[in-house]
């Protein structure tokens, strides 16, 4: 390659700039002016024009129509990407799917990916968007951060319609008698305001909305009661949007979402209110994934945005099986580290899906190892301390334990593990050795990877090794079955995935499980952990591999229409809050051009 003004001329005549010196928002505009246009890609990927629905640069897929033409045709290999426990910077498992995805374009080989939507919480605040990073990199970016073709917005609006005929149904069982209610075609369901589950969302980190009061003034302005918000991701319909096979499952997931419970302890539906139809109707466009593309022009599926740490955190199987019949090579991410968004692919999406995993790549960072090797405190907005810039071989290596510690994890589940060092410009060669050593030494594929630098170029040693993991036989093994118990479920990934000692239960937490197990309705719902995703504990600041720990388990949540129970660990918050320096205050517009600027 030539290296000229910053700018990178490939042998094929591909220009990338060097991230370097431009930053991700110019990358991704230089990258887009060779945008080949959509109906490259729909020829490509040998759509018919009927499967396509436009909307511009960004076309939603008809899965239903894609997937019953393609229904016979083989599928691809599936490729998951995790990492180790992050620092509050993250790892790169985005940037290193997306230079995977380039590696393996460069190799000639027909790869595409599915990545998660990010949320407008994250993008305006600390982390920014999920776009990935130098050349690395998800295009038409602004869109992609910016809501994209408005699954997240459907989401919020369908969730707080269960709100509103919640609020309103009550505020009318109040204010009529049971004849009066008859004549209105409702009957009474007597709903205890103590035991609203919902909650309204909101797609920010607005830490001020956790705990409200609604239906402040009269008898006709609602009912009034103890209310909360949680980010529009974090939202049951985000989850059931992952896991759906396809719009009659929707709907009928939706309709066993519960919002309350009567006085006497009965569920309440979104289906006894009335309003599940109308919330499906919001949601109809929901099933069809987002078509986008890396810079160098593969195409990459966006479906579904949830949490890892407080909910299912993955893309959608939706988008895992269309991408298996589009692709010889399928490149999907888990949230945050292999203990919570490699946990639930293993044991809940693959489960539901159906598909078998070739290859999890597990991205490491020598930052990060050093970090949890005994390494100072690493926090957004400040500088690293010297520890993290400066070769320091004796941190790297103590912090491998947690490296080693998510191996193992990966290969009970039978899936063949790859570690991607995901290279910075201030490792060193002895410390890259290191670390290469320390994988052989114990019989894992190990490849260096500069795919933020150089893209597919920079990742040709990662998609080797991947193509040849991808050969290797395995079994699928799951951590539990179906039929252990919701306590003896969390014991085993308390114990096995995080390390602990045992679990401990609050009196609240004990009292549902123990209703949970004796109640056979439950007896198929999957164990959805949520817990924070800076530690293998449940406290943030236990760093590398914690030793006699217990987990304790406060609440569970209930999901009846994703059918998930979610132990919850320690004090984490379905409401992120905002920090005092976040990203919003430099995001603007060009008022010239109409560009946004300001986004990384």
């Amino acid at each position: 390659m030539e290296f000229t003004d910053g700018k990178y001329t490939h042998p094929d005549g591909h220009i990338t700039l060097d991230p370097t010196i431009y930053k991700d928002w110019q990358i991704a505009e230089e990258a887009e002016k060779a945008f080949p246009g959509v109906e490259h890609f729909r020829q490509k990927l040998g759509l018919l024009p009927e499967e396509i629905i436009p909307y511009g640069k960004t076309p939603k897929l008809d899965f239903m129509k894609i997937m019953n033409r393609l229904k016979d045709k083989p599928n691809g290999k599936l490729i998951e990407v995790t990492a180790i426990t992050p620092t509050p910077l993250g790892e790169g498992k985005s940037t290193t799917s997306l230079g995977l995805i380039e590696g393996l374009g460069k190799l000639g080989k027909n790869v595409g990916g599915c990545l998660r939507q990010p949320s407008g919480g994250p993008t305006m605040n600390l982390k920014g968007t999920a776009a990935g990073g130098g050349n690395s990199l998800l295009i038409p970016m602004t869109e992609f951060s910016l809501g994209l073709t408005g699954d997240i917005n459907d989401i919020m609006n369908a969730h707080n319609l269960a709100m509103v005929a919640l609020n309103a149904r009550m505020q009318h069982e109040r204010n009529f008698s049971d004849e009066e209610l008859a004549k209105r075609g409702l009957k009474r369901l007597d709903i205890d305001p103590k035991r609203v589950e919902l909650g309204w969302v909101l797609d920010f980190c607005a830490q001020g909305l956790r705990n409200i009061l609604i239906g402040i003034g009269g008898t006709r302005d609602g009912y009034l009661m103890e209310s909360k918000f949680g980010i529009a991701v974090g939202s049951e319909l985000m989850a059931i949007l992952a896991v759906v096979k396809d719009l009659k499952d929707l709907r009928e997931r939706i309709g066993k979402i519960v919002v309350a419970y009567s006085r006497s302890g009965e569920p309440i539906t979104t289906e006894d209110l009335d309003v599940a139809g109308a919330m499906t109707a919001w949601m109809r466009n929901t099933i069809n994934p987002t078509m986008c593309y890396t810079i160098e022009h593969q195409p990459v599926l966006v479906h579904a945005g949830p949490f890892a740490n407080i909910a299912i955190g993955q893309s959608s199987v939706i988008g895992d099986r269309l991408a298996l019949k589009l692709f010889d090579y399928h490149v999907t991410e888990s949230g945050f580290a292999a203990d919570i968004g490699f946990e639930k692919f293993w044991n809940v999406k693959t489960r539901l899906s159906g598909l078998k995993p070739s290859v999890s790549v597990l991205v490491a960072t020598i930052r990060a190892l050093k970090m949890h090797g005994g390494g100072p405190t690493v926090a957004a907005g400040k500088p690293l301390a010297k520890e993290y810039t400066q070769e320091n071989l004796e941190l790297l290596e103590k912090g491998c334990e947690n490296l080693f510690h998510h191996i193992r994890t990966i290969q009970k589940s039978g899936i063949v593990p790859v570690v991607c060092i995901n290279q910075f410009h201030t490792d060193t060669e002895a410390e890259i050795a290191l670390l290469r050593r320390l994988c052989a030494e114990r019989g894992i594929r190990c490849a260096l990877s500069n795919h933020w630098r150089y893209g597919g170029e920079g990742a040709i040693e990662l998609a080797e090794t991947v193509l040849d993991a991808c050969e290797e036989e395995h079994e699928l093994k799951f951590l539990y079955d179906m039929d252990l118990p919701l306590r003896e479920r969390v014991e085993r990934i308390a114990r096995e995935v995080y390390g602990a000692e045992g679990v401990d239960w609050a009196p609240e937490a004990q009292k549902k499980a123990e209703r949970f197990e004796s109640d056979p309705k439950y007896a198929d719902y999957c164990t959805m952990m949520v817990k924070t995703h800076l530690s293998l504990s449940h406290e943030p600041s236990a760093k590398g591999v914690p030793q006699g720990w217990r987990l304790p388990i406060r609440d569970i949540l209930e999901y009846g229409g994703a059918k998930f129970l979610c132990p919850m660990a320690g004090t984490i918050s379905m409401m992120p809050g905002t920090v005092a320096d976040p990203a919003y205050r430099r995001i603007d517009i060009d008022t010239e051009t109409g560009k946004v600027k300001g986004l990384f």
